[in-house]
């Protein structure tokens, strides 16, 4: 073996480079066009996790209207655009078009990949912040994204008003004044999705918001729905990696679903009643505002049942192959249901799991899906409507 085969791949320094500014940075990953390979993007939302920063991924194959959405909703610092498909001319300048249609033109956009040294002006010209070239270290772009901070304005120079939604939740999750015009209101309905890690809850969450929106359309008195992710943060850095929102298809849905991600130390949902309110304020051109929240929790142990108390109606997720009837019983997590979720009941021990459940379920309803294809969500969608009155 040569000797440069025995020297080790230099690690990334795990440290906070995100301590004493004004919020946490936020930063959205996107990937437009179709370069349909990920590995390198998720080289550096870890590394930017690990600096401290609040990273949301949003998934393969995005437009530049779909980017846009998502940096509005999550009312990014900073966009950081990976381009691998000499497209960048083409979409770069689209997205900067996205961002102004959408009511927020003051948000920065990054992009590297592979740009050629004679288009980097042309990025610039077209509003582009910042070109990295392949040869960018990670810390580079993580000092990149912590230098995008700028203290928050309780009100933006915007009339979109989900953009100043977007805002306002930030305002209220770091426990800061909101503008004293600003409107609260409980949504029709706010349901909760929780489970074990693994259990499926975000594509079924995705699952649940797509069918919603497809009965929308044919039937204005559904009205639109939201979504609010927690995700876990880090112990160490106070990073967090906020991914939930990469299983919504926004090429085809758009923006007619509000999805916020959210990053949280343990089960402090202290925010959160306040955050459901701000989204059931919201009143569009229509007259008709958000009718629907759905909430999901981090990934929950037998002990985390504190999000019954927020919400209306509680739905827990659970998957083949968890554990036996004694086991399930004296979980915590079970007594906070409304309704059971058997999600992967396409997978081997789904008949021993629907058994157990119903042993423990009393007359609580227990669902089988296959969130992954859709199957059994319909009827899962019908249940939680009808167990919500408000």
């Amino acid at each position: 073996m040569t000797q440069s085969l025995q020297v080790p791949t230099t690690e990334f320094e795990k440290k906070d480079r995100s301590e004493g500014l004004d919020h946490r940075p936020r930063v959205l990953l996107g990937k437009m066009g179709l370069d349909g390979h990920d590995r390198g993007v998720k080289v550096i939302a870890r590394a930017l996790r690990d600096s401290g920063i609040h990273v949301i991924y949003s998934g393969l194959w995005q437009t530049p209207k779909s980017l846009a959405i998502s940096a509005r909703d999550e009312d990014c610092d900073v966009i950081a655009a990976s381009m691998m498909s000499n497209s960048h001319l083409k979409l770069g300048p689209m997205l900067m078009d996205a961002l102004r249609e959408l009511g927020r033109p003051d948000i920065p956009v990054y992009m590297g990949g592979i740009l050629p040294q004679e288009d980097l002006a042309k990025l610039r010209e077209a509003g582009i912040a910042k070109c990295f070239t392949t040869a960018t270290g990670l810390e580079d772009i993580a000092m990149a994204v912590v230098e995008s901070v700028k203290r928050y304005t309780p009100t933006l120079e915007s009339n979109n008003p989900v953009a100043q939604l977007g805002r306002d939740i930030s305002l209220v999750h770091l426990g800061r004044p909101l503008r004293e015009s600003v409107k609260r209101k409980r949504p029709a309905r706010v349901l909760g999705i929780t489970g074990s890690p693994g259990a499926g809850k975000s594509t079924l969450v995705a699952q649940l918001v797509s069918e919603l929106t497809v009965r929308a359309e044919k039937d204005s008195s559904i009205g639109r729905c939201a979504v609010v992710a927690f995700d876990p943060m880090s112990p160490i850095t106070s990073g967090a990696l906020l991914g939930d929102r990469l299983r919504v298809d926004f090429n085809r849905l758009g923006d007619s679903v509000f999805y916020r991600s959210l990053a949280i130390s343990g089960e402090d949902y202290s925010t959160l009643d306040a955050i459901i309110e701000l989204i059931g304020g919201v009143e569009f051109a229509d007259g008709r505002g958000f009718d629907t929240v759905f909430v999901e929790t981090v990934g929950a142990g037998q002990n985390e049942t504190k999000i019954r108390k927020h919400v209306d109606t509680t739905a827990v997720v659970l998957t083949p192959g968890m554990g036996d009837a004694v086991q399930m019983d004296k979980a915590g997590i079970l007594e906070i249901a409304d309704l059971f979720v058997c999600n992967k009941a396409d997978h081997p021990g789904e008949n021993e799991l629907v058994r157990d459940l119903r042993d423990v379920a009393g007359r609580r309803p227990v669902l089988e899906t296959v969130a992954t294809h859709g199957a059994g969500v319909p009827e899962l969608l019908d249940t939680l409507l009808g167990m919500t009155t408000r």
